[in-house]
């Protein structure tokens, strides 16, 4: 007899044994025959099966969410009788891999906060704990949410290595990309929060749609310049940036000063700015070429919020961009999770446009 697990494709076959399969495995939240078959019809999924000698022992079902780069662990079962044998990590890494295969970045699953021996798995596997549903399931128990990274960096594609700063108050993005640009190109230097201050006071609009205003991008390379760096500018507009997002005339009569300084400032000094769209060859060729680029992102397809947000191009292959994020959500990633942050390339040119004006804008700092 052969006793090696294989994983594969659900097949219509399937349908009798995971449903005898759900029976013994689950007494409540079952999927009934009617699920099963829609999601062996249907797409968007990952549906994968566990045989040992040709019987059906586990399945894993992904489903794969249209139009984002998640992909969610929707169920799964072992037969019970031959737990321990590592059957469920072998789904759960195969499922990966066909979330991989279908572009997906980040997957995310809810284990019963009472089901230790799924928790120590899927922990020992990667996964971060990020929140908790209460009353989740049919018996009242809560579910804890986890996500892990699936799509890492493959460091052949590195074209440069690229430090990461966490930036230390929510409206320093911008200082802390820069910084973390600066030490690209110069090793020597040692980024800290007195600096990551002292660029955004150098280069803050003043106001913003609320809080504290966030930075230009003429004024982040006014900022790298001044100590001692090249910088190049891409503007998608030529107007005053930022002012649509504000109600109040006096304040958008303070950022329209803000800019226009900006600007006088930079043909002083000579850095280039063109009111032009910055292409991703452009950015690319960019960091062939040993520079650094900084985009201003919308966060829409990060967190849900229309927040602009400035973000390093750390590093590309041929179907993605890669992010340096300053800004770690919340209890859903670690700092490792904003390195090499994968963006695959159309979603990039949607991130990468603001405001109502579908403002891009781009700066790429070099060595002089």
């Amino acid at each position: 007899m052969n006793n090696e697990v294989v994983v594969r494709s659900v097949l219509s076959t399937d349908i009798d044994a995971l449903e005898k399969l759900e029976a013994n495995t689950f007494d409540t939240d079952r999927m009934s025959r009617r699920s099963f078959r829609r999601w062996i019809n249907g797409e968007h999924r990952a549906f994968l099966v566990a045989t040992l000698n040709d019987k059906l022992v586990g399945y894993n079902l992904i489903i794969l969410h249209r139009g984002t780069s998640l992909a969610r662990l929707y169920s799964i079962a072992v037969d019970s009788e031959i737990r321990g044998k590592g059957i469920g990590r072998k789904l759960i890494e195969a499922g990966e891999k066909a979330a991989r295969d279908a572009d997906r970045i980040d997957m995310r699953l809810e284990v019963r906060q009472d089901n230790t021996s799924a928790i120590k798995l899927y922990e020992s596997l990667g996964y971060n704990r990020f929140g908790e549903y209460e009353d989740y399931y049919e018996d009242h128990e809560n579910a804890f949410r986890y996500q892990k990274r699936i799509r890492q960096f493959d460091p052949s594609h590195w074209q440069r290595p690229v430090p990461w700063y966490r930036q230390t108050t929510e409206f320093t993005c911008g200082p802390a990309s820069l910084l973390m640009s600066m030490q690209a190109l110069d090793d020597s230097l040692t980024p800290d929060r007195s600096e990551e201050l002292q660029i955004w006071r150098e280069a803050t609009t003043i106001f913003m749609t609320s809080g504290h205003g966030g930075c230009h991008p003429v004024g982040l390379a006014l900022a790298a310049e001044k100590r001692g760096f090249e910088a190049e500018v891409w503007m998608s507009s030529n107007t005053p940036l930022f002012v649509d997002g504000v109600r109040a005339e006096k304040k958008k009569h303070v950022m329209k000063l803000v800019h226009s300084d900006f600007v006088a400032k930079a043909k002083e000094k000579k850095v280039r700015v063109h009111y032009r769209e910055v292409t991703q060859q452009q950015l690319t060729r960019e960091l062939e070429k040993g520079g650094i680029p900084l985009v201003l992102i919308s966060t829409w397809q990060l967190d849900g919020r229309r927040v602009p947000h400035w973000v390093v191009i750390s590093a590309f292959d041929d179907h993605f961009l890669y992010l340096h994020d300053p800004d770690p959500e919340e209890g859903l990633q670690t700092d490792l999770d904003c390195q090499y942050l994968p963006i695959a390339r159309n979603d990039f040119d949607r991130m990468a446009r603001f405001g109502r004006d579908r403002l891009r804008t781009a700066v790429v700092i070099r060595k002089k």
